[in-house]
């Protein structure tokens, strides 16, 4: 069973109907051991670093997430729902994230933000999540970015600069686009995930 957890952002039915294509049950949960204990956990976000944090600690998720990975349980944070797992954003003022990752958030340093529609991303050699859609695009929609890479490995993207568009980190991945918006590329990058579960 696939757990999304609801910590009051993201798009949740969205990202359940995508996640079903992989052949999983699918639960939308903010309960606590259940999150802890599904087979794959779905960490969605949308909006300001801040507002999903202050979300994602409501329902100690900053505790599942940190527990998931030490018991090498699979979590996949998409969007904010990444960005929320480094150390620090700095949209809206400096704000202290999950802290799996030592970097911080910061503005894209772009001509044109937000950064809004299809991205092609370099995926990382041996990449788990993209095998298969190594040359597809995906849905972007973000204005604040990771530039330093972290984790096993890193994929990157490019919008006025490289960013990380994706990492892979033994039992934590996390994308910065949407694959439940990036058509049969995201339900591919999604396959990927659940075959690790």
């Amino acid at each position: 069973m696939i757990a999304i957890l609801d910590y009051g952002s993201g798009n949740l039915r969205s990202a359940q109907r995508a996640f079903e294509t992989s052949g999983k049950e699918v639960l939308i949960t903010s309960d606590y051991e259940t999150a802890l204990n599904a087979e794959g956990l779905v960490v969605p976000g949308v909006g300001a670093f801040a507002a999903c944090m202050q979300g994602l600690l409501k329902v100690r998720g900053d505790q599942i997430v940190r527990e998931r990975f030490a018991a090498k349980r699979p979590t996949l944070g998409i969007c904010v729902g990444m960005q929320i797992l480094f150390a620090r954003g700095i949209e809206h003022g400096e704000h202290a994230g999950v802290g799996m990752w030592g970097a911080t958030v910061e503005k894209l340093n772009a001509p044109i933000l937000p950064h809004m529609g299809w991205n092609t991303v370099r995926p990382a050699a041996g990449s788990t999540l993209f095998a298969g859609v190594e040359d597809q695009s995906f849905y972007f929609v973000h204005s604040f970015a990771a530039k330093e890479s972290v984790g096993v490995m890193s994929t990157l993207a490019h919008h006025g600069e490289d960013f990380i568009a994706a990492i892979e980190d033994g039992a934590l991945s996390a994308t910065q686009f949407h694959p439940e918006k990036s058509s049969d590329a995201g339900l591919h990058v999604i396959k990927n995930w659940t075959q690790t579960l």
